[in-house]
């Protein structure tokens, strides 16, 4: 096959593509620009080469030729129709965009109850849309991606602790790196939302209890914390300790805060390391491991003592307090949002949205507990991050 003939014929499938999924008006053809190569072809054997691969196209019923003669074979070809897309896919040994969706579809359909999100993959793809660069060619990659986060969420029910990345991939794939090529897929997955802005990827897997080096929680407050070896007061201006050696407080706090961003908390930290709180640091959605210290933490402090929570006023700041109030609700306190209603955001950091986000804003916040701030974010329009609110 004449290898300009084909890339050529393969932009006109790629056309029909886009005119079956409603993204192209004309008709799918190749026209005299972009033949415009070909017909300044000055080598006999060339030309002949393209057009019989071309003719050969023709008799399977893929395309339909015109000449600029009028008898066939004579001159240059000046246009070439499409005619049946099915039949072009199969003589260029292609699927059409219509199979490789519904094998997709396919092999989705056992997750789909698990993992809603894959309906808004399948569609974007049906619309040639990518998510997050991702294309229909990509399936293996969110299966995979699913499997690490059924993986990592059965070995935490039982036991929430943080593993090396590296080595469950060895385990699941036989590849130690192949966990980390999965990010974007994964992150889709986690936020529920082909729209979530995208995470570093230490974020995404942190919150599965995975990663590459492991970091500490950061605490800060005039508060007596009690770890595997010592009980005592957190130095200032805040402490970093391993979230598994936490054990709980040894004395109570006026006041409970996590706190989303690391600029934020610096700076409460530093303003709040002498009074009698407790600052804890989330790094974006908590892993497994943070969650049950978090546990520990409020497990024996009075229903009275107020626990809040301050994040970004998005769609990942409510899927964090969402989580959050999940886990402080197990043991009898109710979570409260801090500087997360729009009254609290200036003007000169709000940054407009889609109702798309507003609506998953409202969904989390909502499973938050916070229905009535969901609905004021939604009314407003916006989002903004943390550090927009001083």
């Amino acid at each position: 096959m004449d290898a300009r003939a084909r890339q050529l014929l393969e932009k006109l499938l790629r056309d029909g593509d886009k005119a079956d999924a409603g993204v192209r008006s004309r008709a799918p053809a190749l026209t005299q620009s972009n033949l415009e190569p070909y017909r300044r072809e000055r080598s006999l054997q060339a030309k002949e080469s393209f057009e019989t691969t071309m003719q050969a196209a023709q008799s399977e019923g893929a395309v339909c030729l015109s000449w600029d003669s009028p008898q066939e074979g004579n001159g240059f070809i000046e246009r070439v129709n499409l005619v049946d897309s099915r039949a072009l896919a199969a003589f260029l040994g292609q699927k059409l965009l219509d199979d490789v969706l519904s094998e997709a579809a396919s092999q989705f359909a056992p997750h789909m109850k698990c993992f809603p999100v894959l309906d808004d993959v399948l569609r974007r793809w049906a619309q040639l849309r990518t998510v997050r660069s991702l294309k229909p060619a990509s399936v293996q990659d969110w299966l995979d991606a699913i499997k690490v986060i059924d993986s990592a969420r059965e070995t935490t029910v039982s036991n929430a602790i943080s593993v090396p990345i590296r080595e469950v991939s060895s385990r699941l794939f036989k590849d130690s790196k192949r966990i980390e090529k999965l990010v974007a897929p994964a992150d889709v997955l986690l936020c529920g939302s082909v729209e979530a802005k995208p995470r570093e990827p230490v974020a995404v897997w942190e919150e599965l209890g995975l990663y590459r080096e492991e970091r500490p929680v950061l605490l800060a407050g005039n508060v007596i914390v009690a770890r595997e070896r010592v009980t005592a007061y957190l130095d200032t201006p805040y402490v970093g300790l391993p979230a598994v050696t936490v054990q709980g407080l040894g004395s109570i706090p006026h006041q409970v805060m996590t706190i989303e961003n690391m600029t934020t908390f610096h700076s409460e930290a530093k303003r709040r390391c002498n009074e009698k709180v407790l600052l804890i640091y989330t790094a974006g959605m908590p892993s497994p491991a943070w969650r049950s210290m978090y546990i520990r933490l409020l497990l024996k402090l009075p229903e009275t003592t107020p626990v809040f929570h301050w994040g970004d006023v998005d769609e990942g700041g409510f899927r964090i307090a969402a989580t959050l109030a999940r886990e402080a609700q197990t043991v009898g306190h109710k979570l409260q949002p801090w500087k997360m209603h729009p009254d609290n955001v200036p003007d000169d950091v709000r940054r407009k949205t889609t109702p798309y986000v507003l609506e998953r804003i409202r969904y989390f916040a909502a499973a938050a507990g916070w229905a009535e701030l969901g609905d004021a974010v939604a009314e407003a329009g916006f989002t903004v991050e943390q550090e927009g609110v001083g």
